[in-house]
């Protein structure tokens, strides 16, 4: 009840911000973390994440060290989260190096390379809001960041269903029927690493992972279908996340972490009822 009457509240409007752009933004979560575990390439997302903060720290120093204002940190984390996919893409594709080992490379050079950044700057920084995030942080004009990413993600999505759940599914036998299975993995790269970017604004860089499949890992468990699934993975991120806010309020909790436990939570409930239905049926 405080926290609903917090929402409510006009004194605090970042509380309201956080919600709304922590439910509007679980459509993205819930729709690409569906295509991330179908398709498990969970690692990949991962270092995408921490190549983030390469990006992240560069838009700092850009900004406060060579006063190049319009290069900010949200702009930094994009550039380097698609240059992150397009590279891991491509190696995974065509090159003959181990991709785990260059997933590995890039998910410790981007973290090295974004706090060398961070070092640098002038002033004193606080990198643990970026590694462990601070979705009462989101402002207004966060909002309707989240709003473009989920209408480039369902916009996308809706134009490449089938192509996306071929990659996912079957991607050996639609290459030999003619489908540009390169392009469309690529292009669902890009996606990750967009709504990583996001992630990060909720629950930081260290646990992007487990807010992209634990919701629809849980999903998994129940749907029947692909479609099924995406929808299900956004209910059940919406919750976590409303749910892990609430707690987080009233408790004086820090909102990451709570939301991150309280999935973790609820996807091991599943597994455990699962494994007793079946054994007992």
């Amino acid at each position: 009840m405080d926290f609903l009457n917090a929402l409510s509240d006009p004194a605090i409007p970042f509380l309201r911000y956080a919600f709304f752009s922590g439910i509007l933004a679980s459509i993205a979560f819930g729709v690409i973390g569906t295509y991330v575990v179908a398709r498990r390439i969970t690692y990949i997302a991962g270092a995408i994440s921490h190549c983030v903060l390469a990006g992240i720290g560069a838009g700092l120093y850009l900004q406060h060290a060579l006063g190049i204002t319009w290069f900010g940190p949200l702009a930094g984390a994009i550039v380097a989260a698609l240059a992150a996919a397009i590279i891991i893409g491509l190696v995974s594709l065509h090159a003959n190096q181990r991709e785990d080992t260059v997933i590995g490379a890039l998910w410790s050079i981007g973290m090295a390379v974004g706090l060398l950044f961070i070092a640098k700057t002038p002033g004193y920084l606080e990198p643990m809001s970026y590694l462990f995030g601070n979705i009462l942080l989101i402002s207004e004009a966060d909002l309707w960041l989240v709003l473009v990413l989920d209408a480039l993600v369902l916009g996308v999505t809706a134009l490449f269903y089938r192509q996306f759940q071929a990659v996912c599914f079957d991607e050996e036998y639609a290459r030999l029927r003619g489908l540009r299975t390169d392009i469309y993995y690529l292009l669902l790269l890009c996606l990750t690493a967009l709504t990583v970017v996001l992630l990060v604004r909720v629950v930081g860089i260290v646990m992007v992972i487990a807010l992209l499949t634990l919701p629809a890992a849980v999903a998994g468990s129940f749907a029947r279908g692909l479609g099924q699934m995406m929808l299900l993975a956004i209910l059940c991120s919406m919750a976590f996340i409303g749910s892990g806010l609430a707690l987080s309020y009233s408790r004086d909790l820090p909102s990451g972490p709570t939301i991150i436990v309280l999935a973790g939570l609820v996807y091991l409930l599943v597994l455990v009822g699962k494994r007793f239905f079946r054994l007992s049926g």
